[in-house]
């Protein structure tokens, strides 16, 4: 039997790019370039299935699997984009076709100098007795690193 219990968490990164606004927006629109960087850690995971339809309304699911099995199940609904300025979606997370999540993203991006200031705040709820201890900011933290990588 499993626990029915929900657990609420919210995260904010902020990072900065010396790229423009245009340049760090195209890397969450364009699917070639999001396929560049928003993936499971190299060499432990492999990716499934991936489409991202990037659009008011639109859908993006990235499933995939870790070294021993495990598989992962990313499914994201766009209900707010503004071009170069602002995007906003839901997304549930799925861990072995467990649903684990229900998340609330929010991306900023900012005028900075030069460059951009990206400002990422995330609602969570967590559910039936997942922990998540904080690994998903250490793991949203981590797919940031990765967007700077491949700017």
């Amino acid at each position: 039997m499993s626990q029915s219990t929900v657990q609420h968490g919210t995260f904010v990164i902020e990072r900065d790019f010396p790229q423009p606004p245009v340049r760090v927006f195209a890397a969450w629109a364009s699917p070639e370039a999001k396929a560049g960087w928003f993936a499971g850690p190299a060499g432990k995971w492999t990716a499934l299935e991936r489409r991202l339809d990037f659009r008011i309304g639109g859908a993006e699911r990235l499933r995939g699997s870790f070294e021993g099995g495990r598989e992962s199940d990313f499914q994201a609904h766009y209900h707010d984009i503004v071009h170069n300025r602002r995007i906003v979606y839901s997304y549930t997370m799925h861990v072995d076709g467990r649903r684990i999540s229900v998340s609330l993203a929010t991306i900023e991006f900012r005028r900075s100098g030069e460059g951009t200031r990206l400002v990422l705040t995330e609602q969570g709820v967590f559910l039936d007795g997942y922990d998540d201890a904080g690994s998903r900011e250490k793991g949203t933290r981590a797919l940031m690193d990765k967007l700077e990588a491949s700017l």
